[in-house]
């Protein structure tokens, strides 16, 4: 008896994903190492001293990894509540923190105990960094407020509160000592000049500041807020340059490539977007488990860090030459190419007898619904939500076998409310793609012969066949359009050859 064959499934062309020479770099960073901290991850910055350690503020810790290690390699856990915007100073010596406590917190890298505390905000310290000078420390807290420290006094330099609601974000200025930006909740972005009493500069963001970031020439800056991206002009006195919209939910975080070239931005919509600084294109977008809350590139652009909203810390390192060499006297030696493909391309003689070992042939449960005659049960199998929505192109081929068949009737036949609610969606979904419409055009008109009996008995199936009947008479108005600029453009072509001829 023959063998039962299997449903071919066609194979149909797909356009695919244009390639640059930024999907090819960013595409160049190996899968990612997950870390699980304590709690959500609200910060993590990189020691510009190599080999390049990184500090991860999560919950009442932060701690510190090396480039490449799963453990950290130092914590601080003198935090009573959660801590905030563990930040390392220009020479790598010193890091800043804030906490839910309403203290600033100075720590020596190679020590354990803080060596100073910095007292007098009155709500949550979230941000806090260091000037450009090494001496003073900036922080913006819940209180409205933000301050300048003197590092070796303890003392409080300045005070500005001018800010109408938290002060959640800032940064310094790397080329002034003497200037500070931060970004409230109160939708504005203000520059503060320690030499002056009152901001410098004014911008409103139109949505709550959640990350300010300065270019790296320091003429451009850029705010996140909302699910808005914007670029201002410094030099303009705070002009919008640009304003991007390219994220679904809040905007969380901001970080720049070495060069300056590239920008990035983490959301809670769970994408982190690459732009170009040039165009201020999305150029590449990175996919996470969970929602970003901080993002981090190394000061070598060799690793991206990001972390999330469930507390998991994801690491991708990029991808070096010398990874793919082998370790010399540690690997052990693998077989030759010409091993495996050995007596591939042999050839029998005449005289040889050819023995053939018998394969197993595994069907797929539609092709075993086929071969039992079981028509309704095949189509049942090829309309589960994981076939019919992510390879629609199985359940056609299913379908147009089963008409092939002549039992395709039989198998739309005898179905339920849900059953039949199923099979509309799916036409719904794909009876205008131009790949699939021949075939589905007869399964829609066989599925109206059988079941208009019981139209008005569902109003779910009535809104369903609704809206199937609007689809294709759209689909016939494009159609018809299509054709009349077909013949629009038949008669001019026709007019320009018969110019050109003598």
């Amino acid at each position: 008896m023959a063998s039962y064959k299997a449903t071919r499934i066609p194979s149909f062309p797909r356009l695919g994903e244009k390639v640059t020479q930024d999907t090819l770099y960013w595409r160049n960073y190996k899968t990612p190492v997950q870390i699980k901290e304590f709690g959500a991850v609200t910060k993590i910055d990189f020691s510009p001293l190599s080999p390049h350690n990184y500090a991860v503020t999560a919950s009442t810790r932060i701690h510190i990894y090396g480039p490449y290690s799963q453990e950290p390699v130092k914590s601080f856990t003198r935090f009573k509540d959660t801590a905030y915007s563990g930040t390392f100073r220009s020479d790598g010596q010193l890091l800043v923190a804030g906490s839910e406590e309403a203290l600033i917190r100075l720590f020596d890298v190679s020590g354990r105990v803080a060596l100073r505390e910095y007292t007098g905000h009155s709500k949550a310290v979230h941000f806090t960094d260091f000037s450009a000078d090494r001496f003073h420390i900036l922080s913006g807290s819940d209180d409205y407020t933000c301050r300048l420290w003197d590092i070796p006094s303890s003392a409080e330099v300045s005070r500005y509160s001018e800010h109408t609601d938290y002060v959640r974000c800032g940064t310094p200025s790397r080329l002034n000592p003497d200037v500070f930006i931060t970004g409230s909740y109160d939708h504005t972005v203000k520059v503060f000049d320690s030499r002056k009493e009152r901001s410098v500069m004014t911008m409103d963001h139109g949505q709550p500041v959640e990350s300010v970031l300065l270019f790296p020439s320091e003429g451009l800056l850029v705010s996140a807020g909302g699910r808005y991206v914007k670029v201002w002009d410094m030099l303009k006195g705070g002009q919008v340059l640009v304003s991007l919209k390219n994220h679904h939910k809040t905007v969380t975080c901001l970080c720049m490539s070495s060069t300056g070239q590239r920008l990035l931005s983490g959301s809670l919509d769970r994408h982190v977007k690459v732009y170009s600084t040039t165009t201020y294109k999305v150029v590449h977008n990175f996919d996470y488990a969970a929602s970003i809350l901080s993002i981090a590139l190394a000061p070598n652009d060799d690793s991206i860090i990001a972390g999330m909203t469930n507390g998991v810390l994801s690491v991708k390192h990029k991808k070096h030459p010398e990874d793919r060499k082998m370790v010399g006297g540690t690997s052990r030696h693998r077989p030759a190419y010409r091993v495996f493909v050995k007596g591939k391309n042999y050839m029998p003689k005449q005289d040889d007898f050819l023995v053939r070992k018998r394969e197993k042939a595994h069907l797929k449960q539609y092709d075993k619904e086929l071969k039992r005659f079981q028509v309704s049960k095949a189509l049942d199998s090829v309309l589960k939500p994981h076939v019919r929505l992510k390879t629609p192109e199985v359940t056609v081929a299913v379908i147009q076998e089963l008409n092939r068949r002549g039992t395709l009737k039989n198998a739309l036949a005898g179905r339920d409310e849900k059953g039949l609610s199923i099979l509309l969606s799916f036409l719904i979904r794909n009876v205008v793609d131009s790949r699939f419409a021949p075939i589905l055009l007869t399964v829609a008109e066989m599925v109206l012969d059988i079941y208009m009996k019981v139209v008005g008995q569902s109003a779910v199936v009535d809104k369903q066949i609704l809206k199937l009947q609007e689809l294709v008479e759209k689909e016939i108005d494009y159609q018809q359009e299509l054709m009349e600029v077909l013949g629009m453009m038949d008669t001019l072509f026709a007019t320009m050859t018969a110019k050109k001829e003598p």
